[in-house]
């Protein structure tokens, strides 16, 4: 992959909180994060990097353009904007966050401009996140499938988005799988539990090793320290066929996010 296999994610971590996670994280070996205009805490986690001594050439920064920023004039002074926040002159990845509400602002229009930001040097690679097959279409069609680093979407045994993962890995474009433990849904599940107990593994060790096993990126999250830890031995974790069969079949349809006001009609 062009993108670590495993990250920090920090939706809904704010102030003092995000600054302890990225601490931590940092600490404990992690060296890719993914953050987003939208999250309000880019600056935290450009005082928590800076803090922590962490070479820059070390770190894999994610940030996200917001809806609010795709036309052709605002989307570059944003992610300068999110570059002087994070405190670096440039992020590894940049992520149109959702679709254009609407189609308010032309896919073409939107594309053209992230990927003017990439031949700027504002951004080392570019992709998208949320987005369905056809929107994945038009996106290529602008900028071509090798310039699409990923597309980031809900992906969780619940939900295996298996329309959208066949087309992306058809075109050689990854998958970053987000809410990947499904909003601790699947802690709990006693299926995953007995494979869990049979790796003396936790069930989100598995959870996160089977994404992996998939092709898949995942940026899980945590406040807890121990947590954090235990979740980054999931890189180390190698499931059986039988087990992945058996996650395989946990699908049921269950989106988790999905927000009126911006969400596309989903494949």
């Amino acid at each position: 992959m062009s993108i670590p296999a495993f990250g920090l994610g920090t939706f809904r971590l704010k102030d003092q909180v995000v600054i302890d996670v990225v601490r931590n994280a940092l600490a404990l070996g992690y060296r890719a994060i993914d953050t987003a205009q939208i999250y309000g805490n880019e600056a935290e986690i450009g005082q928590a990097i800076a803090d922590s001594g962490v070479p820059r050439s070390e770190l894999f920064i994610t940030t996200k353009i917001w809806v609010d920023h795709f036309a052709a004039d605002k989307l570059i002074p944003s992610l300068r904007d999110s570059l002087a926040k994070l405190r670096t002159d440039h992020v590894d990845l940049t992520l149109i966050h959702w679709p254009s509400p609407k189609g308010a602002v032309a896919v073409s229009e939107f594309m053209t401009a992230l990927a003017e930001a990439k031949a700027l040097g504002l951004t080392r690679q570019i992709g998208v996140s949320n987005f369905t097959i056809d929107l994945m279409r038009q996106a290529i069609e602008v900028v071509g499938a090798d310039q699409v680093a990923t597309n980031q979407i809900e992906l969780h045994p619940y939900l295996q988005n298996r329309r959208v993962v066949e087309f992306a890995q058809a075109q050689g474009i990854p998958i970053t799988s987000y809410m990947t433990l499904a909003y601790g849904k699947v802690i709990d599940d006693p299926v995953i539990a007995r494979i869990a107990e049979r790796h003396q593994a936790t069930t989100a060790q598995v959870v996160l090793a089977w994404a992996m096993q998939l092709g898949h990126a995942v940026i899980p999250s945590s406040t807890r320290r121990e947590n954090l830890a235990s979740n980054l031995k999931a890189v180390d974790l190698r499931l059986s066929p039988a087990d992945m069969a058996e996650l395989a079949a946990l699908e049921r349809g269950e989106r988790l996010t999905s927000p009126a006001s911006i969400a596309p009609v989903w494949d």
